[in-house]
């Protein structure tokens, strides 16, 4: 009789889960992320102890929470930005003091990603943040 090896309590698709996992930092972590994971399951799971009806039901509706709240959010960025872009329209014309003694009249205002500048009428531009006055 020959001897046989003890078998590992662990799934054979569970080291790839976990490695999927390990390399998503919770920034990265979006709607495509959840979808590789869960294929990954479904694909390394146990054919000998398949997932349970209930687990798998849940699971896609933890998917569809997942994409509900992604659209939340990327409507909810709409909106900010929106609001953000009719405040500084109404600082054209206005004239912004900064904390470090800057003043002007604003001429136009640049929205990016670092924030919102405003160009004032004589070419320099003031961060508008903490510490600035409007008049």
């Amino acid at each position: 009789m020959t001897d046989i090896a003890p078998v590992s309590p662990t799934a054979p698709g569970a080291n790839v889960a976990a490695n999927a996992t390990e390399q998503l930092s919770p920034e990265t972590l979006d709607y495509d992320a959840f979808l590789r994971l869960l294929v990954a399951q479904m694909e390394n799971q146990d054919p000998l102890e398949p997932q349970s009806d209930t687990e798998y039901i849940a699971q896609l509706a933890t998917f569809s929470n997942v994409e509900q709240n992604i659209l939340t959010n990327e409507r909810l960025e709409q909106l900010l930005s929106v609001g953000a872009a009719t405040d500084a329209a109404s600082l054209i014309g206005r004239t912004l003091s900064g904390p470090d003694g800057t003043s002007g009249e604003v001429a136009s205002v640049r929205i990016t990603s670092s924030g919102a500048f405003a160009e004032l009428a004589d070419g320099r531009t003031l961060a508008i943040g903490d510490g600035l006055t409007i008049t």
